[in-house]
């Protein structure tokens, strides 16, 4: 395959053609269309020696003989990277992921609304995980005595995320010890990480050693042990929403295909590791497209993941995205992770001057 000659003009073209029409039928795309589409201006011999010669560049393929070309991985990764022309998401769209996401009764938390959002403006799953529990802003907390020296953590971010973890300890607490720890982080360390929490803590302990007592020490031992264990999988969690959306989908005709779907779904401390792994793949700020065979785990490698990172001061606050048959609507897909990447970082506290974060 001759992969590194240019494209001509009205090589751009035909595959452009090819792609968009493809995107919006699901079915392989014939030179008559195309030729009828510019008032045979191109005749369909002419256009079928085109698509021909970008089938051998491996940017199309013919699935029968006698049918029209479908786009390669490739196809689509040269159509997102230089045929695709740069735009906002519309007014109405906007509208619409607002509406959802800035709901006052919705009784779903803000994770939550947010891949309902994107899944119902882009017909894909619209996927959110959640910042390590270590990087998020305390609001509240609450200490419960479990038994079995286990104890129930109960995090309120600043962004209205309600984190439920249980943590395993070998030391003894009553809940008396407990509720006091809490107390002193919620009225000492609002607004704070539990990350910047333990660090003051031990920075203030080396100041003045009288500090070091039994009360402190509960606080940076309980800190320690599991709140911000960034390493352990039940750290983050995924939000999900759209599954539902492929069933209709041709690419989904394949009953194998969609179970295996659906079971990584299921598991979601694994899909978690998936997609971070792709993400890491693909280092840089920024929406980040990964095209079906470009994935490194053979899983996704019929989808693309369309993802933004939310880095803010060296802080991971996690991400928000979607994750598609590779045949999608790239333009509008883009966008759509752009602008909800913008207003999660709002909501987050990226942006406290924020009309949209005041909001909820």
């Amino acid at each position: 395959m001759d992969t590194k000659r240019e494209l001509n003009e009205r090589e751009r073209d035909i595959l452009k053609s090819v792609i968009q029409h493809f995107i919006a039928s699901g079915k392989p795309v014939g030179s008559r269309i195309l030729s009828k589409e510019r008032n045979q201006r191109i005749s369909p011999a002419t256009i079928r020696n085109i698509m021909a010669d970008l089938e051998e560049a491996g940017y199309l393929v013919q699935p029968h003989t006698s049918a029209g070309r479908v786009p390669t991985d490739m196809g689509y990764r040269f159509y997102v990277d230089n045929l695709l022309e740069s735009s906002c998401l519309n007014s109405s769209d906007q509208e619409l992921i607002n509406g959802r996401i800035f709901t006052p009764d919705s009784q779903d938390n803000v994770m939550e609304r947010i891949s309902q959002a994107i899944s119902h403006a882009t017909n894909n799953v619209g996927f959110v995980i959640s910042p390590s529990l270590g990087h998020s802003l305390l609001k509240h907390l609450e200490l419960i005595h479990l038994g079995d020296s286990k104890i129930l953590v109960i995090t309120v971010s600043k962004s209205g995320l309600v984190q439920n973890r249980i943590i395993r300890i070998d030391e003894s607490f009553t809940q008396r010890e407990l509720d006091q720890t809490a107390r002193f982080l919620n009225e000492n360390y609002s607004g704070y990480s539990l990350l910047s929490i333990r660090d003051d803590i031990l920075k203030k302990m080396k100041e003045d050693k009288a500090l070091y007592d039994r009360f402190l020490n509960n606080v940076i031992l309980l800190c320690d042990r599991g709140l911000i264990d960034e390493v352990a999988e039940p750290d983050v969690d995924i939000y999900l929403d759209g599954a539902s959306n492929f069933l209709g989908q041709p690419e989904f005709a394949d009953t194998e295909r969609m179970r295996s779907i659906f079971k990584t779904f299921e598991e979601k401390n694994r899909l978690v590791k998936i997609l971070n792994q792709c993400l890491q793949a693909r280092p840089g700020q920024g929406v980040r497209i990964i095209i079906g065979s470009e994935n490194s785990l053979p899983g996704l490698r019929e989808y693309t993941l369309i993802s933004s990172p939310l880095t803010i001061h060296d802080r991971n606050l996690g991400s928000v995205g979607i994750l598609g048959p590779t045949r999608m609507e790239y333009g509008k897909a883009i966008n759509t992770v752009d602008y909800v990447a913008k207003l999660y970082g709002q909501i987050l506290g990226a942006d406290s001057g924020s009309g949209e974060a005041a909001r909820l």
